[in-house]
């Protein structure tokens, strides 16, 4: 992966309006999450990651979001959208979601739980890669939307946390 790698992977992400994005290939990974108006980019990490088809950089385009809003599930209950104090968690992917870590595992977050900023709520696989989904703020999960080992969408709701 060269400079110009880079910087049609950053273009991609301007030219979608991603707020997140993360690429590992060939032992190199790259995230790059929006933060306000700006992109931060995270050096490298000295792990090895299992090689992506090349096909990852040539892509064109982004998924595109799903045509329907996501219906949250029995367990939800009502939650006001637009309530000040609610903070919506939304993919920043496409893939299957989990709410353990491994089959028979306890979730990592009930409805009702206390969570902290960057305390994993899920993991949405993508490509064989599992990809952790971190809280963005102190607060209580009020409804969570997906449901289990079910495919979501990109900015596809997953979770309402009331920050305090």
């Amino acid at each position: 992966m060269d400079f110009d790698d880079i910087r049609r992977v950053l273009d991609l992400v301007k030219e979608h309006d991603l707020s997140e994005f993360e690429l590992e290939l060939e032992g190199i990974k790259i995230k790059v999450r929006k933060t306000g108006a700006s992109h931060a980019v995270h050096p490298p990490a000295a792990v090895a990651y299992a090689p992506l088809p090349a096909l990852a950089l040539q892509g064109g385009g982004a998924p595109a979001p799903s045509p329907r809003a996501a219906e949250p599930r029995a367990d939800a209950g009502p939650v006001a959208a637009e309530d000040a104090d609610l903070a919506m968690v939304t993919s920043p992917i496409v893939g299957t979601f989990y709410r353990a870590p491994q089959p028979g595992a306890p979730p990592f977050v009930e409805k009702g739980a206390r969570v902290k900023k960057g305390q994993v709520l899920c993991i949405i696989e993508a490509m064989k890669l599992m990809n952790e989904i971190e809280s963005d703020h102190d607060g209580e999960v009020v409804a969570i939307y997906a449901e289990n080992s079910r495919p979501v969408q990109y900015g596809e709701r997953l979770f309402a946390i009331k920050v305090s």
